[in-house]
């Protein structure tokens, strides 16, 4: 039998779809597809499995166990072929490759998941809206999306989830559960992935460097996302307005505009988010939570990304830079503006009246005009505004409050338009 492995021999092929198999037991295990038996059922979730292998490889989900360890990180898994492609990250190695574009892939999931692109078929279509799958386990989970089935409840509260790891996450909100705590900065997290992400930042563990930049990302994931910047490509593409995306979650949130809708709704303002984080990271602006603080100035932010930007202000570094004209800016989102000044493109139209804007701050900003909607309102005067940073530039006026310092003759300003305006006279006074 062991020979077939060299040979390529495959004598035993399946009655219902011809796929052929080395051994007779790999034949049974695929049959138990078209059956729909599924003889391993575990007994902490009621979770079945065609093969023993894979009940064993799902137990280890409730005991945490992980033996495969990377050499190179030390991250764990709880099972070896996972080990395996992970450590392909490192090496980028790239085995698996698409003959049709020559786009090369570290795991043969991915390629299958590719090849789709290409033939635009799968053995899984959804008879709702066509989309076709690879794998039995993602068609059925897709179609929990059509049916609103929720097969996993919570014995707490009755809540009931579309996937098991949404319910897991769920239970810790009953049990107080955010089990992994940063020993830095006493920080907790629910999920030990994200913690371990985090523990890097600390540690500075950047395994993950980029060849166009030498930045370096605490995980894959992240430069693959970075590496997007350069090449400027935006996989995810919204089938209303066709607009592209570079992360997913990019795309959900902005679908958001056109559904109306969301999971999680914020109850000052009734702003709908796709995740319980992005409503929190939203509700600080109207509670004022400020919780990152910069180490120059000491001013806060209410997002780490805004510290990042503020701290390039202090550092002069501004490392994305236009190809056309050189000019330098301190954010990608500021050079993609800019490039459209050279391109002309305006993607962002008004659905009333068919303005078109080059961005989508513009926009928002616009459509006040027909909606009348100003939802920041100053406490002190009643006065509202359409966004955050025009109320918390307001509220200065009573507060007396003047933020930016000229280090050249100590004048403060509570505009920090007004600041740079008074920085360039100093400048001027020079030449």
């Amino acid at each position: 039998m062991h020979g077939r492995t060299h040979t390529g021999e495959k004598p035993y092929q399946c009655k219902k779809c011809s796929k052929a198999f080395t051994f007779s037991s790999s034949l049974r295990i695929h049959e138990r597809i078209h059956t729909g038996e599924k003889p391993y059922e575990c007994k902490e979730c009621g979770k079945a499995f065609i093969s023993s292998s894979a009940f064993r490889v799902h137990e280890r989900s409730h005991s945490g166990e992980k033996p495969y360890e990377c050499k190179n990180c030390h991250k764990a898994f709880s099972h070896s072929s996972t080990l395996r492609i992970h450590e392909r990250r490192h090496t980028l190695e790239k085995p698996y490759q698409c003959k049709e574009c020559g786009k090369a892939f570290i795991a043969l999931t991915n390629l299958r998941v590719h090849m789709v692109t290409h033939t635009g078929d799968g053995p899984y279509k959804c008879k709702e809206c066509e989309k076709v799958f690879i794998y039995p386990s993602s068609f059925r989970i897709h179609e929990r999306s059509h049916t609103g089935e929720k097969p996993y409840e919570c014995k707490e509260c009755g809540k009931a989830f579309s996937l098991y790891t949404n319910l897991k996450k769920h239970k810790r909100t009953h049990t107080g559960g955010t089990p992994y705590v940063c020993k830095e900065c006493g920080k907790a997290f629910i999920s030990l992935q994200v913690f371990k992400i985090h523990e890097r930042n600390h540690n500075r563990q950047k395994f993950y460097e980029c060849k166009k930049c030498n930045k370096a990302f605490t995980c894959p994931s992240s430069l693959q996302i970075h590496e997007r910047t350069h090449t400027g490509e935006k996989p995810y593409e919204c089938k209303e307005c066709g607009k592209a995306f570079v992360v997913p979650s990019s795309l959900r949130s902005h679908m958001i505009f056109h559904t109306g809708d969301g999971p999680y709704k914020c109850k000052e303002c009734q702003k709908a988010f796709i995740s319980p984080s992005s409503l929190q990271r939203h509700e600080r602006i109207h509670t004022g939570e400020k919780p990152y603080e910069c180490k120059e100035c000491s001013k806060a932010f209410s997002y780490t990304s805004s510290l990042r930007k503020h701290e390039r202000t202090h550092t002069g570094e501004k490392p994305y830079e236009c190809k056309k004209c050189s000019k330098a800016f301190t954010t990608s989102s500021c050079l993609r503006r800019h490039e459209r000044t050279h391109t002309g493109d305006k993607p962002y139209d008004c659905k009333e009246c068919g303005k078109a804007f080059i961005d989508s701050s513009s926009l928002r900003s616009h459509m006040m005009f027909h909606t009348g909607n100003r939802p920041y309102k100053c406490k002190e005067c009643e006065k509202a505004f359409v966004y955050p940073r025009f109320l918390r530039r307001h509220e200065r006026s009573h507060t007396g409050e003047k933020p930016y310092e000229c280090k050249e003759c100590g004048k403060a300003f509570s505009s920090h338009q007004n600041f740079q305006i008074h920085k360039r006279n100093h400048w001027t006074e020079t030449i």
